[in-house]
């Protein structure tokens, strides 16, 4: 009986013990830490916006030249028809960009998120996040055990990020930036839920979607309600706010959001034949 009793404590520490570790994802470091890799993720922890520009064709020669004035680079996969393989290539073209890549998903499926971290992104963003089913997914295929079941793959990751003496498997999940997408009523609703799931770092509205899902234009009280609620319930849950469009970076709707998909660049630099830097992709 006695036996018994110590083999469920150890186990309840044991388990209370990977709780602790997960709700730790995406803490600042603790103090005396070295500073992230990912730049994008320690500018977030510091409190400071973060801004993209969007990949969302095969182009080297042209994403290696955006990617030195940015925070991070947004790979479309959602709405392009980029492959891994055109991504991989990318990234193995200028690995020590200021950029860091990062990829918009086209879901939360294990071999997507997988192929993703294996290729070298050191972030992954998962659109029209509904529930916590979907959150968890998010989560746990981007980071390795004990926090979640990412599995150890054969890609360049470690070759690009494993190097000046970092071992990547030990570093990655601190260095890794799970970003979920609220983008309809149902997500709003859930947006407690969803945020709190431990391994997710960020929450953003998908402005548009949010409003064609909605129904409400982006002008209307009902529709900033909704994008004040996910604020609410996302700083309430200790994680980090963003919204798509960067026309919400600052002014009276902003709600402090702090990451987000296109703006401006680092340095003054705007890429070719774009007008407005904080404008959303076409259609979006």
């Amino acid at each position: 009986m006695k036996l018994a009793k110590i083999l469920a404590l150890l186990t309840l520490a044991t388990t209370a013990a990977v709780i602790g570790a997960w709700a730790q994802q995406g803490a600042a470091p603790a103090p005396g830490k070295a500073k992230l890799y990912n730049t994008a993720k320690q500018k977030l922890l510091d409190g400071k916006q973060v801004f993209s520009f969007t990949q969302d064709r095969f182009d080297p020669a042209g994403y290696c030249e955006k990617a030195k004035h940015y925070d991070y680079t947004w790979f479309e996969m959602q709405h392009s028809t980029l492959e891994f393989k055109d991504i991989e290539a990318m990234i193995a073209a200028c690995p020590s960009s200021a950029a860091i890549p990062m990829i918009r998903l086209p879901d939360a499926q294990e071999w997507h998120i997988q192929h993703a971290t294996d290729i070298g992104v050191l972030g992954v963003i998962v659109p029209t996040v509904d529930d916590v089913e979907r959150s968890r997914s998010a989560a746990e295929w981007a980071l390795y055990p004990p926090f979640a079941r990412r599995s150890t793959g054969a890609g360049q990751a470690a070759r690009i990020w494993g190097v000046n003496g970092i071992n990547y498997h030990n570093t990655i999940n601190d260095n890794m930036l799970v970003v979920v997408m609220i983008e309809t009523p149902t997500g709003v609703q859930n947006a407690y839920d969803i945020a709190s799931v431990p391994g997710v770092d960020v929450v953003i509205i998908g402005n548009h979607d949010l409003s064609m899902f909605s129904g409400y234009p982006q002008e209307d009280d009902r529709y900033q309600a909704l994008v004040k609620k996910v604020h609410d319930e996302t700083i309430r849950a200790g994680k980090i706010f963003g919204q798509a469009s960067a026309k919400y970076a600052s002014g009276p709707f902003s709600y402090d959001a702090r990451f987000f998909q296109n703006g401006p660049s680092n340095d003054g630099y705007v890429p070719p034949n774009v007008a407005d830097t904080s404008a959303p992709p076409p259609g979006e």
